[in-house]
């Protein structure tokens, strides 16, 4: 499972500040995977890449973002539901290629 910033967001930051895989971007700005760069997923509010996120699993007990959001904006993906394993062996990819 990932992380989903919702409409709610305030555009503060605070949650990219906390975020171990580098998964949060701003509005408008390009997300890099491995080297490569690769279209905003949004241009209207801060968001998060599924692909780069992994609930701090590896790092923290708890996803970081969520209790750093002064919002409530942001909230576990019901559509991208992945196990402890799944989301370690993301991470573990992510170490190998970069962030």
């Amino acid at each position: 499972m990932a992380v989903l910033i919702t409409d709610e967001c305030i555009s503060c930051g605070a949650c990219e500040a906390e975020c171990p895989n580098e998964a949060i971007y701003e509005a408008g700005t390009p997300w890099v995977l491995g080297g490569k760069e690769n279209p905003a997923l949004s241009d209207d509010y801060t968001y998060v890449v599924p692909d780069k996120c992994t609930e701090c699993v590896g790092f923290y007990d708890e996803p970081q973002c969520i209790s750093a959001c002064p919002t409530e904006a942001i909230i576990l993906d019901p559509n991208r539901k992945e196990t402890k394993e799944e989301l370690m062996a993301k991470k573990e990819k992510l170490d190998q290629i970069g962030r």
